[in-house]
């Protein structure tokens, strides 16, 4: 009976001693526990309890292989593909929201090193794809972007922190851009567009004027410093609006995907449960 049970152990016939069967049971355990509480970002979780302290997990990132550099290299051709989606067949403002985010969940998932290797891949296959000026383009903002709410969103910063950091980027992209293009046409773009602005609101005046709408004393009160100042101040309101949009599809979104972000304020609770 003995010798049944020792040529059953082993396929090919040969006989195994005890030691080696249990060296074998001991390998095959290892191997199965190798793989348990590996967790990926495409598995669902439920949404945690709302009342409980923030707190982000940095678990996985203990975990041997090569599952950093799959999900940033993923995380970093998603982004890619977003923008190049984008930009060829634009479908609104609906992508334009989910520009930062691959950043932000890779920066979530393991770390700043692994967050600005992303961007910089994200660069790279752009340039390749686009060109040199459009990759720029990604980059600075919406890159750098990403990298400032994973920042703040892993050390719990709450929304009015994140929103007003990422504005000020925000706006900073805005005025690159600016400076990019008019680099590329040989014109100032700034100048440009504020003098047509007040030209424009010169002319308009004017027409109001000689209907009796306004009175004459408003002529040439509109210069080209204060469409300046205003146009700042519509800059910086623009990237508050985005910035929060954005942090409301994050809150949706990246929990669900393994990443926890700061709960919003109250009042932002209480108008989406309404």
């Amino acid at each position: 009976m003995s010798q049944f049970g020792s040529d059953s152990a082993d396929p090919s016939g040969a006989k195994t001693t005890p030691g080696q069967a249990d060296a074998m049971r001991r390998s095959a355990a290892g191997q199965d526990s190798s793989f348990d509480g590996l967790d990926t970002y495409l598995e669902y979780a439920e949404p945690g309890n709302k009342t409980a302290q923030f707190k982000v997990s940095t678990e996985h990132r203990h975990k041997a292989g090569p599952l950093a550099m799959v999900e940033t290299a993923f995380l970093a051709s998603t982004a890619a593909l977003i923008w190049l989606v984008n930009t060829y067949f634009p479908p609104g403002p609906i992508l334009r929201i989910l520009f930062p985010l691959p950043m932000a969940l890779v920066y979530l998932r393991w770390g700043a090193r692994a967050a600005w290797m992303s961007a910089l891949v994200t660069g790279l296959l752009l340039s390749v794809l686009m060109g040199p000026p459009r990759s720029l383009l990604f980059l600075i903002p919406y890159a750098v972007m990403g990298v400032q709410l994973g920042f703040t969103w892993m050390r719990g910063l709450n929304w009015y922190i994140s929103i007003l950091t990422g504005s000020l980027l925000g706006s900073l992209g805005f005025f690159f851009r600016l400076w990019l293009m008019s680099i590329l046409i040989g014109e100032d773009l700034w100048v440009y567009l504020t003098t047509q602005v007040t030209q424009m609101l010169n002319w308009g005046i004017e027409k109001l004027v000689a209907v009796g709408l306004l009175d004459i004393g408003v002529l040439g009160q509109a210069n080209v410093q204060a469409i300046q100042v205003l146009a700042l101040v519509m800059v910086l309101l623009s990237n508050i609006v985005y910035l929060f949009t954005v942090h409301l599809a994050a809150w949706l979104l990246l929990e669900r995907l393994g990443a926890r972000i700061p709960e919003p304020p109250e009042w932002v609770q209480s108008l989406l449960e309404e």
